[in-house]
């Protein structure tokens, strides 16, 4: 099993199902739905079969694939994987299926519902945006991760653009100038890799080079703006309530629940190991950014009358707690926020796809118009309100190990940082309990009488799109350890190639009088 292809074919089967899909007649929408879900039900078997043959203890990069590409550039078709690109594969093989699920009338009128949008297109950039993020984790060389990193603005653009909500073109316009402006950066600073590394893009060659010191923090100031743009990192976060606020539930979903981590990712992967030095020189400007991050978004969520926009805001937050974790320097910190990356995934992945069925249920995501839902909808309230525990890092929850690891790493270096993100717990706290209450609880809303959705209960599919989420967050919650022992070694490689170590325990000495 360890000579197979599986980061070549996890890359490519997706946009081959695009294509398929594409092709299926517009007149038969089921088809369609039912080829997409099974073709990405494939893709996650590949990926379930990719972990189990995975070797926690093994070499840090694995299933190593490099085919020729542009000779003359020294670019290849180079893949790899390490513990932190696999968790974010599972991610992407898990919530893709689910997503398609969960968006089964999304581009239609419903259950014998007339058409409204190209059903075989709207499915089929489902799959070529599943493509094209497997693509972005699992290259080794550099401009092929450039490449994916730009190609997958593509069906993201498209998906909010021809299939969003209101203020649809705006949104999707704003993210794609946005990401293309980080692009922009990234090219800059590719360029020069290639130019003072010795003309090669590949990724474990380039760790070896040696950078002046000035080259070395230009280079990565390059990186990191695009990452941070990505991610969002505070002040270039703008862009995500608005696409978040406008795009399909679940498109909303893949977009802060895995496109955003490419930010954070490409963070873990480029700038820390290929730029140590300006990594060290430029750490306290991204803490006080992620810092800054936690607070502010906090706060905007708190004011926040569209659902969407709220949980847009409070996943700006929690990358935060994850650019905290980067540099904080400490394994336990690095294991949480790559911890913290696949449990944000999963618990806000849920949030927005039951965010999706109550709007699609009301016929808006304001919430001042529903109040008192949970008369109506139970299970569905239900399921919501687990879904905000878990955004909220409650004890039990998936979220609230990594946010522990982040919070206890980060301590042991810096205690300011740690003290005034825990701050960020107790906002979370508040903008949570609120979104709940607001829409679930109380008096109900005389107005959702007369709405025939909120007579709909949790149907059979639906249960089945938050049921493995669920399962996953409360198993990760309490036996976290699968996961740790993929993610631990290659965090403690990456801290390795900043120069970085655990501090050491503070002995406490204890003496007993005399007499006592």
């Amino acid at each position: 099993m360890s000579g197979f292809p599986f980061l070549s074919v996890l890359t490519v089967a997706p946009a081959v199902g695009g294509a398929v899909v594409a092709l299926l007649p517009k007149d038969k929408p089921e088809l369609v739905k039912r080829v997409a879900l099974a073709w990405s039900v494939a893709v996650l078997g590949f990926a379930v079969a990719m972990w189990i043959g995975f070797k926690a203890g093994g070499p840090r990069m694995q299933f190593r694939e490099s085919y020729p590409w542009i000779p003359t550039w020294g670019v290849r078709f180079t893949f790899a994987a390490d513990g932190i690109a696999l968790v974010m594969l599972a991610l992407i093989a898990l919530l893709v299926p689910l997503v398609i699920l969960a968006s089964w009338h999304d581009a239609d009128g419903g259950p014998g519902g007339k058409i409204r949008r190209s059903v075989p297109l709207y499915f089929a950039l489902m799959l070529f945006l599943e493509s094209t993020m497997i693509g972005v984790f699992a290259a080794a060389d550099v401009f092929l991760f450039y490449v994916f990193f730009e190609v997958m603005l593509v069906p993201m653009y498209f998906l909010i653009g021809s299939y969003g909500g209101q203020r649809r073109q705006y949104a999707a316009v704003k993210f794609f100038l946005y990401s293309l402006a980080g692009g922009l950066f990234m090219l800059a600073a590719v360029v020069g890799l290639w130019v003072v590394g010795g003309h090669t893009f590949d990724w474990q060659t380039l760790l070896k080079a040696d950078f002046s010191s000035g080259t070395e923090r230009w280079l990565f100031l390059g990186f990191f703006l695009a990452f941070a743009i990505k991610a969002p990192f505070f002040p270039f976060h703008t862009w995500l309530p608005d696409a978040g606020g406008a795009a399909p539930a679940g498109a909303a979903a893949l977009l802060v629940g895995v496109m955003d981590k490419v930010g954070t990712f490409g963070i873990l992967r480029y700038c820390l190991p290929l730029f140590p030095n300006a990594s060290k020189y430029f750490a306290p400007l991204g803490l006080v950014l992620a810092l800054v991050g936690i607070i502010y978004a906090a706060l905007l969520a708190i004011g926040q009358n569209d659902l969407k926009r709220l949980v847009s805001y409070t996943s700006i937050a929690h990358f935060g707690f994850i650019g905290i974790g980067i540099f904080a320097f400490t394994s336990q910190a690095g294991t949480g926020a790559v911890l913290y990356m696949l449990n944000h995934g999963l618990a806000t992945g849920l949030l927005f796809l039951v965010v999706g069925m109550l709007v699609a249920r009301r016929g808006s995501s304001l919430i001042g118009d529903f109040g008192g839902a949970g008369k109506y909808l139970p299970g569905l309230a239900g399921v919501f309100f687990f879904a905000g525990m878990a955004s909220l890092a409650l004890p039990g929850t998936s979220p609230f190990v990594s946010e522990f690891l982040v919070l206890v790493g980060t301590f042991t270096v810096n205690k300011a940082v740690a003290v005034i993100a825990t701050f960020g717990i107790i906002l979370a706290a508040g903008y949570v309990l609120w979104m709940i209450q607001r829409t679930t609880q109380g008096t109900p809303n005389p107005a959702l009488e007369q709405v025939e959705g909120m007579r709909r209960p949790l149907s059979l599919r639906e249960a089945v799109v938050v049921t493995p989420l669920i399962a996953l967050i409360l198993l990760l919650g309490f036996y976290p350890k699968p996961v740790l022992d993929v993610i631990n070694p290659a965090v403690k490689a990456t801290l390795s190639d900043v120069g970085k170590s655990d501090p050491a325990p503070i002995a406490v000495t204890v003496t007993k009088e005399a007499g006592k």
